[in-house]
């Protein structure tokens, strides 16, 4: 007997195989996935904590700004040459538009590690100094993995538990608002804290008056 593989499980339990659909609620079916994607981006109240390295590839006109803004690293061409030699060394990697068809040779080396720029969570960008200033002020990316998972880092154990509590609450709120017009039924069926060693401790997502409350 053939295993059936976790994709096509998640596919199956989409619909009622006994059923005949319409060709609209078939199509909306096998596409439902594509249509649900979550991503963005929060600025976090306290920041996350953790020092952020911060590449920003731009031509000479903005460099300065970038470097202004506090870029820690800022050029192009050879920045380009070194990601290809394996450099990766940094957290954020932040572009202009028209610098984007040679950013795109770097997708399989940038894009598996999180840093590929993109205009949706602002690193593609003209504004190069607003970018840089709010990713060094705790600007976050987030969005939904294959298994329909959000997980992001959002303090240090050091913080108190009302700046953790600030910053969980922003990315919860952030998430919920970019719920998808096509997302049907429940849209965030669970949501865990932990830190990096803890177990997971499941909040109450029936109670949203405790996302405000202490």
């Amino acid at each position: 007997m053939s295993k059936v593989s976790k994709q096509r499980k998640e596919a199956l339990a989409k619909f009622d195989k006994s059923k005949s659909y319409s060709l609209n609620e078939a199509v909306n079916i096998v596409n439902r996935k594509a249509n649900q994607m979550v991503r963005g981006s929060v600025t976090l109240p306290h920041g996350t904590g953790k020092v952020v390295r911060v590449l920003v590839l731009c031509n000479p006109d903005k460099a300065q700004e970038a470097l202004d803004a506090g870029a820690d690293y800022v050029g192009l061409d050879e920045y380009i040459q070194k990601i290809k030699d394996g450099w990766t060394d940094i957290d954020i990697v932040i572009t202009t538009p028209n610098i984007m068809p040679k950013v795109g040779a770097l997708g399989r080396i940038l894009g598996p590690r999180g840093l590929m720029p993109n205009p949706k969570t602002g690193t593609v960008t003209m504004d190069v100094a607003k970018a840089v200033q709010e990713v060094k002020a705790g600007k976050i990316d987030f969005k939904v993995d294959k298994y329909g998972i959000i997980a992001a880092g959002v303090a240090k154990v050091s913080f108190s538990p009302e700046q953790i509590f600030d910053n969980a609450k922003e990315l919860i709120q952030a998430v919920i608002k970019l719920k998808p017009a096509a997302a049907k039924g429940t849209y965030v069926k669970s949501i865990y804290i932990s830190s990096t060693m803890s177990p997971g401790v499941q909040i109450d997502v029936k109670c949203p008056h405790r996302l405000h409350t202490q």
